[in-house]
């Protein structure tokens, strides 16, 4: 019996990991460059190499999965909620390959779901929003109209209102399709119709459509807060934060679990507790953070912890308090 499990944990060892990336592609600076960092983290630290694939379209998820099943890659992990489809019809062919999807769930024996409390993370940086802002106003930018978005909004709309009620916040979506994530030239438009309205601080959950946002608040002389990666080195002075997502965490730890054999399946949700969200406080923005704005922070982060403070999650009823 113990040769058949040593088998298994032998060969599980000996294949390679692959992921393949959501539309906007591994350097986007944000969501799919997390992941892209993980998986070359993870080459760096154990000399595995593993494979990537980037989508130009849709269609191309399906394939880009199936080629690396058949080719024996194990575990593979797709970046983004929309490989729901797509992992669900390939890992039943593929019963005995590993499967991961990021900000999805999809039940099956040999799918790993891993779920982030963006809300929580959301709702540091809409304090921090709200305690830099001299106009009273704050906004945000989502990538794609979808919940998980709104999700993003809705705690950084609970945190910027936790510091005062009448603070007011501007929100914008890109679009309604996956072009949404990949638009930096109407994300920067968006931003500059904020800014005319008095917003002075903007945060964006928009991947590569982002980067025209944050670009437009270091143009305009205000301050941006990044998303997912840790956006800081950006336009130091003009970055208050960045709402970091451990995506690079989560896909170096699927790798390591499947090498090693400890693979499970089922749902991983990564809040604050389980260092999956946090904000990003460094030499490029240490200078726009006063004290009082890094013990306000860290007060909510301990009441969440704590669960004195519930942030809601727009995902659980989709809709927001506020």
């Amino acid at each position: 019996m113990m040769s058949g499990v040593a088998t298994v944990a032998a060969s599980a060892a000996e294949s390679t990991p692959a992921v393949v990336y959501d539309l906007g592609g591994k350097f986007d600076k944000s969501f799919n460059e997390s992941a892209y960092t993980g998986a070359e983290k993870y080459k760096e630290d154990t000399g595995t190499e593993y494979r990537d694939f980037e989508i130009q379209n849709d269609s191309q998820r399906e394939q880009g999965l199936r080629n690396f099943a058949r080719r024996g890659m194990s575990p593979i992990v797709g970046i983004g909620f929309s490989y729901e489809q797509a992992i669900e019809k390939v890992a039943k062919e593929f019963p005995d390959t590993h499967f991961a999807i990021v900000d999805s769930v999809v039940d099956l024996p040999n799918v790993r779901s891993i779920l982030f409390k963006e809300h929580e993370g959301s709702y540091l940086v809409g304090i921090l929003a709200a305690m830099a802002s001299k106009t009273g106003k704050v906004g945000f930018v989502g990538g794609m109209d979808i919940p998980l978005i709104r999700k993003f909004a809705c705690g950084y709309v609970q945190g910027v209102k936790s510091v005062s009620p009448d603070i007011e916040v501007i929100q914008n979506m890109t679009g309604t399709t996956g072009a949404a994530w990949n638009d930096p030239v109407k994300g920067g438009e968006l931003a500059k119709a904020q800014f005319d309205k008095g917003v002075d601080v903007i945060y964006h959950a928009a991947g590569g459509t982002g980067i025209g946002v944050l670009q437009a608040a270091a143009d305009a002389g205000k301050l941006g807060i990044g998303v997912d990666s840790n956006q800081n080195a950006l336009h130091p002075g003009n970055m208050l934060t960045s709402m970091v997502k451990s995506v690079d965490v989560a896909v170096y730890k699927t790798f390591e679990d499947s090498a090693q054999g400890n693979w499970s399946a089922g749902i991983q949700a990564l809040g604050l507790k389980e260092g999956g969200v946090d904000w990003a406080y460094d030499d490029n923005n240490k200078d726009l953070i006063t004290d009082e704005m890094k013990a306000a922070v860290q007060k909510a982060k301990d009441d969440i912890i704590s669960g004195k403070v519930e942030v809601h999650d727009y995902m659980s009823d989709n809709s927001c308090p506020m």
